[in-house]
């Protein structure tokens, strides 16, 4: 999007908030959580990159063809859902059972969470949110996907659900605007978006574990050219 508006006459600039003390504490005294944000004439509050509100907000006179969008997406998570599958039949039933040594969860939940949370995003256009009430249904509905068959089982699931949706054509479901815990309210395109970057990052997470903890050596992990684009945090922890 900051390329789109720039190519569009809009100034747009860009700061790491997460090293920007100043900004950081703004954000925090409005209230806003999640990035992106946009505020424009210190009033009007845009978050996530929204070309629904975005575009009327500049008043700028064009048409966004989300089509690129959707095959990147599909593409992407094809690539890093398949990953996290095979990252999981690496661990052995006591790996998965083991809490991970950066919160108090174990490995399982932490390799479920980056098929779980997907499926939430993807399955908003249906439920109309991706709420933390949603979100802990979804840990209840998935608890008893124990093993690691169990586990790639669902995640193969998840990913054909979601490559399927993102190739549908399916426009008025992906420009559909949802209350979001992640994003705030966004379309249904762009909390997909968002959440694959928190699964990549838990998936760069997993690796590291897996490398430094337990001396388990990722058969073909997800590449630097499956990450290519997918932003996630510097800081891995």
């Amino acid at each position: 999007m900051e390329e789109f508006l720039k190519s569009n006459g809009v100034q747009y600039e860009h700061h790491n908030v997460l090293e920007d003390e100043k900004a950081r504490e703004e954000l925090s005294s409005r209230g806003i959580k999640a990035l992106p944000v946009t505020i424009i004439d210190d009033k009007e509050v845009i978050i996530g990159y929204f070309p629904k509100k975005l575009i009327p907000a500049f008043k700028l006179d064009v048409k966004v063809d989300l089509s690129g969008k959707t095959e990147w997406l599909a593409d992407k998570y094809e690539k890093i859902l398949r990953a996290a599958c095979r990252a999981s039949v690496q661990f052995s039933q006591e790996q998965l059972d083991t809490d991970v040594p950066w919160r108090p969860w174990t490995a399982r939940r932490t390799v479920m969470h980056i098929m779980s949370f997907p499926e939430v995003a993807y399955l908003s256009h249906k439920v109309g949110s991706m709420s933390q009430d949603d979100m802990r249904a979804s840990d209840e509905r998935l608890k008893d996907v124990y093993t690691a068959e169990q586990m790639v089982k669902y995640g193969d699931g998840v990913r054909k659900d979601i490559v399927a949706f993102l190739k549908s054509g399916n426009v008025e479901a992906f420009d559909l605007e949802v209350p979001a815990h992640y994003g705030g309210e966004v379309t249904v395109l762009e909390l997909l978006n968002i959440i694959l970057s928190h699964s990549a990052h838990h998936l760069k997470q997993t690796y590291h574990y897996m490398q430094n903890d337990l001396g388990i050596t990722p058969e073909n992990p997800a590449s630097d050219e499956d990450f290519e684009g997918i932003h996630t945090p510097e800081a891995l922890f």
